[in-house]
């Protein structure tokens, strides 16, 4: 049969239904199998081992070329041992070297700079960083400034070592005094902001005369807001039978954490902000005549109409000795 014949006839077969099966012997007399696209597929080779079988299909639904994939590592997986390091969150830096950091109610705080390590002021004789709440202060309970409105423990808290003092809008804030270290001469130093507030309210740093013989024994308010955006801090010293006062000022966001300090010596009286001194007076008529203390302050002028809350925070104080 000629080769038009057999196409004849597998045509004819196929139009009548008939299944028809084909196989090509090769050159050597093997059969060699046709695939769909009728192309000889490569012959099946018997080596010398026998029969070799051809792999089994790969039925992974993988793309080819795209290999095993590794679960990604769990992000609790611990460090390797041995790394003695901790890695902070992705996006976050690290703290300067040599500060510290908590995580306090108001803010995450950090050291910054302050007036003692610039200055050389040594350790702190007195140090409070309110993880033991207000213990150790005298807080005010009665009258609020010359009579306004009122100060009461109620108005203070302390969370996660930072202390706020709050002033509400019918005058009930808080103050108090640091009265168990009293000295004359020293310095002393605390970090403090406070959010813009209401006209009304000042937030005060000051030293009290022990003696509680105002005006004549004077008064040294070195950290005192007015301006109720907070861009603005006074510092008050008064002196004198007649409470005679000289103040100063200086520009700075006090809505972010700062340090402020003051440095008090027989010549001079010298207030310091974030370890930069900003006032300094050398008037020997201004100087206080005895020992006084450190007063954190939350204090009520009032102006009339209405009030909103305000606060203050302060994360540590610390006083020094005399130099």
């Amino acid at each position: 049969m000629t080769a038009d014949e057999l196409a004849e006839l597998i045509k004819k077969l196929v139009a009548e239904g008939v299944t028809v099966l084909l196989f090509v012997l090769g050159p050597g007399g093997e059969p060699v199998a046709v695939t769909p696209g009728g192309e000889p597929a490569p012959p099946v080779s018997s080596g010398r081992d026998g029969p070799r079988e051809r792999p089994p299909l790969d039925l992974d639904p993988t793309p080819p070329g795209t290999g095993t994939t590794e679960p990604a590592p769990s992000a609790t997986e611990p460090a390797p041992s041995g790394t003695g390091t901790t890695e902070p969150p992705s996006g976050t830096a690290p703290p300067p070297p040599g500060t510290t950091t908590r995580d306090g109610a108001a803010a995450v705080t950090t050291e910054g700079t302050t007036a003692a390590a610039k200055l050389g002021w040594g350790d702190p004789v007195r140090t409070d960083d309110f993880t033991d709440g207000a213990s150790g202060w005298n807080v005010y309970d009665g009258p609020g400034h010359a009579g306004n409105g009122r100060r009461t423990p109620d108005a203070v808290s302390v969370a996660d070592g930072i202390l706020t003092i709050t002033g509400d809008a019918d005058g009930n804030t808080a103050g108090m005094a640091w009265t168990e270290g009293s000295q004359q001469y020293g310095r002393w130093e605390g970090r403090v902001k406070a959010p813009a507030s209401d006209p009304s309210y000042n937030a005060l740093l000051l030293l009290w005369p022990t003696a509680e013989n105002f005006p004549e024994g004077g008064e040294i308010d070195f950290m005192e807001m007015m301006d109720p955006s907070r861009q603005k801090t006074n510092i008050f010293v008064h002196y004198g039978a007649d409470n005679s006062q000289i103040d100063g000022a200086v520009d700075v966001d006090a809505t972010e954490w700062h340090n402020w300090a003051v440095e008090w010596t027989p010549e001079r009286i010298t207030a310091y902000l974030d370890g930069e001194p900003w006032f300094e007076t050398t008037d020997q008529a201004v100087q206080p005549p005895g020992p006084m203390h450190l007063c954190i302050q939350l204090d009520w002028f009032p102006k009339g109409g209405s009030v909103q809350e305000s606060v203050m925070h302060v994360d540590w104080v610390r006083q020094y000795a005399p130099g």
